[in-house]
């Protein structure tokens, strides 16, 4: 059987819902699987070396002959990318760890053919940049590299003027490994001809609240994208077509700024994941995809996902926890907020797109609410419901700029590509904290404390919303994380769950502190109860 066989039945086996696929018993969890790339280094050093010759100046200091006195993957194999990434490494930390060429808007010849000729050192990065403003955040690892730029209002010679008045933030992916997901809307796009002469297979297309462009070189998939709402323009909000000039500059400017040649990554199978042996007498939970009815986009159902796509830490930082509605839990007439069984709300109504949800229109993520303090007493420990910790699920690079409400976790290794997101903790405290770009965070690292934010203080009910984004060749996309939940919460109480059918869960199974049924304030951003989202 060839490769592209195996790689089709392993889609087959970790996606049931396909018509095709094999069954799955209903108390078996799976792991994705994964394709990796193969890199093409050659043909990167062939477009380094075309973009270093075009300044004469400094063409003579790169070598680009291949060693061959040393091993293929010593990075002294390739002599040019060491001095290349020698350059960009001053504002790309870490750009070697990339096992993919990094294409970024950074112009290494003309930064070095300036310096050369004596240009101040305090001359501005954006000069070398095509005028977009020093990297944000940059993370490198062994599955590629994710990147964050940003432009000013007004700032680009030749840009048309725009009605949004903040600046525009540009982000770019390039990996190697991609998520198998059967997904009926992937792959789908416009040609922009402008740049079809640079990236033939260019594809644009607006997903999940981005305007994309993505393409493959190198033999690796790369997108950048910028967040936008396809409607007009206003001054605090971009309209996508004011996005489409500033992506495409983007790619214009962009230039093999670094990377390093390693070994190639190898395909992630799916396998059924191992679940504890010890049953809990009282963990239980609705299968995936059972949604409160008509609490779905246009009164649509749940998307049901057998799917576990990390091993992961539970992100509360003590049992017991609830993956319950907070829009529409009053709807839930016989169970409160913090009892069992969890309930799925991924595809509840809300306004933000997403692939998996009926009508491509759901929440994104999961609501997790902790249980109610106990009352005081003797032997009992201190609980302060103002201070319910909130941790890294796993190792992790932190993506959050300073103005951010939410808090991205992204894991970068040889057999992940994965990010993980946390709503509703209180920005100023994370600030305070230091949860911002770069940091990098162990799992079980408490990062903050259930609140209710959202824009204000006392936006939402307490809780955290969490989700969960894979890349493909669309670029990160939403998957329900309920299953994932699931199985990392069995691994916090060390017992495993029992999966309620809704002929069954007719009563909440009490939970000791659970509090009465309570008042909910409907959760605006991330969906109200109105018919109109």
């Amino acid at each position: 059987m060839g490769r592209n066989s195996l790689r089709f039945v392993s889609l087959l086996l970790a996606w049931p819902s396909l018509l095709v696929a094999a069954p799955i018993a209903a108390d078996e969890f799976r792991s994705p699987s994964l394709t990796a790339l193969r890199i093409e280094w050659r043909a990167a050093l062939d477009q380094l070396r075309s973009e270093i010759n075009s300044r004469p100046q400094i063409a003579g200091d790169f070598i680009f002959a291949p060693r061959r006195s040393v091993p293929r993957y010593d990075p002294r194999a390739m002599p040019a990318l060491v001095q290349l990434n020698a350059v960009s490494s001053r504002f790309f930390t870490g750009i070697t760890r990339s096992p993919v060429p990094v294409l970024l808007p950074f112009d290494a010849a003309a930064y070095l053919d300036a310096q050369r000729s004596g240009a101040p050192a305090t001359l501005a990065l954006a000069r070398y940049q095509a005028d977009f403003n020093p990297v944000d955040m940059f993370d490198a690892g062994p599955a590629g590299y994710s990147a964050t730029f940003s432009i000013e209002p007004g700032a680009g010679d030749g840009m048309p003027s725009r009605v949004y008045a903040k600046p525009v933030e540009v982000q770019i992916t390039g990996s190697a490994l991609l998520y198998d997901i059967a997904d009926p809307a992937g792959g789908k796009g416009e040609p922009v001809k402008p740049l079809a002469a640079t990236y033939p297979d260019l594809r644009r297309f607006i997903r999940e609240g981005y305007v994309r462009y993505a393409f493959t070189r190198f033999g690796a998939a790369y997108v950048v994208s910028i967040q936008c709402l396809d409607s007009v323009a206003r001054p605090r909000r971009l309209a996508c077509k004011e996005a489409y000039p500033v992506a495409e500059r983007f790619l214009k400017a962009l230039r093999v700024a670094g990377g390093q040649r390693m070994r190639p990554l190898a395909d992630v199978a799916s396998n059924i994941i191992d679940r504890p042996a010890v049953r809990s007498p009282d963990f239980s939970y609705r299968p995936s995809g059972d949604i409160i009815p008509n609490t779905g986009y246009r009164k649509q159902g749940g998307h049901p996902d057998a799917m576990a796509y990390a091993q992961i830490r539970f992100p509360l930082e003590k049992a017991p926890a609830f993956v319950r509605s907070q829009s529409f839990g009053k709807r839930d007439k016989s169970e409160g907020p913090t009892a069992y069984p969890w309930r799925d709300n991924f595809c509840e109504s809300r306004s933000f797109e997403v692939w998996q949800c009926g009508g491509g229109y759901g929440h994104q993520g999961e609501d997790i609410r902790a249980a109610d303090c106990p009352s005081p007493g003797e032997g009992r420990e201190p609980c302060d419901p103002k201070r319910r910790g909130v941790v890294a699920v796993r190792d992790a690079i932190v993506i959050r700029g300073a103005k951010d409400q939410a808090a991205t976790l992204q894991v970068n290794s040889r057999t992940e590509h994965i990010r993980f997101r946390y709503m509703h903790m209180n920005p100023h405290a994370m600030n305070a904290d230091g949860v911002l770009n770069g940091r990098i965070v162990t799992e079980g690292e408490k990062i903050g404390v259930i609140s209710n934010y959202l824009d204000r203080p006392a936006g939402t009910s307490m809780h955290l919303h969490f989700d969960v984004q894979v890349f493909t060749r669309d670029g990160w996309i939403w998957v329900s994380p309920y299953v994932t939940l699931v199985s990392a919460y069995e691994r916090l109480i060390r017992a495993r769950g029992r999966e309620i059918g809704p002929e069954i869960a007719v009563t909440a199974q009490p939970v000791a502190h659970a509090l009465p049924e309570d008042v909910l304030k409907p959760d605006l951003r991330e969906g109200a109860g109105g018919e109109e989202n």
